[in-house]
């Protein structure tokens, strides 16, 4: 069977996420890996401090790999091998660490990092992010390049499914970009602006790119007993990838692409997909860019039931 473990990103975080594993020793290990009390803010909120970037990421790592332990141990018992693992966006950290290149300390102390260099990285008001309805790749990437100068730029951040892509930059380069589609169309451009803290995958994110290096400097990288796919290039790689490479994709994914359809269009038709964290946004993505993939998404009152049908 060809199994695909993915994880999913910021913005699939709730209150009262992880509830099923409450008392376990995750909870207390991730509290102490990150210095935050995540066991409250998961399981009672508030909602606004849970979705503050800093404790957003590890929240939804430390949710995604509690699943994926449970989900190992049942495909361990049904004798069914994962042949690779994908995060979209801070979900790759739950891809490598499910795939043993780090722990689940290191890879929920990395986020929580990770997220608060992002939030620190641009002043407030700066820089937004645009979702995209409906828009061909090509005419999106021109926009892009056409609106941005060496003062403010703008660039794709997140190729979600074919027709959502969203752009993320300085707010004017971002409106320059919307009205270059608009007069390249002639028609009017779908163009929802993201409530996001921070701008994203783009260049404005460089400052936490380089704050992030030393941390990741910092985790002893393991090379990975599965197959992952990574953000920056949508690229396989292979079991016992080099752990310096890995690190170096992390590090260029804060400022790059996300490209998440490009990814899974890779993927065999008679794949089995199963999405290992918060929600169940991944399964919708990936039907609007493969129907003919099967996807079983955990974080549902059948999801263990369906993977044990398998």
């Amino acid at each position: 069977m060809n199994v695909t473990v993915v994880f999913p990103g910021q913005g699939t975080q709730y209150v009262g996420m992880g509830k099923a594993f409450a008392g376990l020793e995750f909870f207390a290990r991730a509290n102490r890996a990150t210095g935050l009390d995540l066991t409250r803010l998961m399981l009672e909120g508030p909602a606004e401090d849970l979705k503050l970037t800093q404790n957003t990421q590890p929240a939804i790592v430390a949710h995604s790999l509690m699943l994926f332990e449970r989900l190992r141990e049942l495909l361990q018992n049904k004798n069914i091998t994962v042949a690779r693992v994908l995060g979209h966006s801070v979900g790759e950290y739950a891809a490598l660490a499910a795939a043993g290149a780090m722990t689940f300390e290191e890879a929920v102390r990395a986020v929580h990092f990770r997220g608060k260099y992002m939030q620190e990285a641009v002043p407030a008001g700066k820089g937004t992010m645009y979702a995209i309805l409906k828009q061909d790749e090509a005419t999106i990437r021109e926009a892009c390049v056409g609106a941005s100068s060496e003062l403010e730029e703008v660039s794709p951040a997140n190729f979600n499914e074919p027709s959502q892509i969203v752009i993320s930059g300085d707010k004017n380069a971002c409106q320059r970009a919307i009205r270059l589609m608009e007069e390249k169309t002639g028609d009017r451009v779908k163009a929802i602006e993201l409530q996001v803290s921070a701008p994203f995958h783009c260049a404005l994110m460089k400052p936490a790119e380089l704050k992030l290096r030393p941390v990741l400097e910092g985790i002893n990288f393991k090379p990975p007993s599965k197959a992952y796919v990574a953000n920056v290039d949508a690229r396989e790689y292979a079991p016992g990838t080099a752990p310096e490479i890995l690190k170096e994709n992390l590090l260029k994914q804060v400022c790059g692409s996300v490209l998440w359809t490009q990814s899974i269009r890779a993927l065999a038709d008679d794949t089995v997909i199963i999405e290992c964290g918060p929600g169940k946004v991944l399964a919708g993505l990936i039907k609007k860019i493969n129907p003919n993939l099967k996807v079983i998404s955990l974080d549902t009152e059948t999801g263990f039931s369906e993977v044990e049908a398998l």
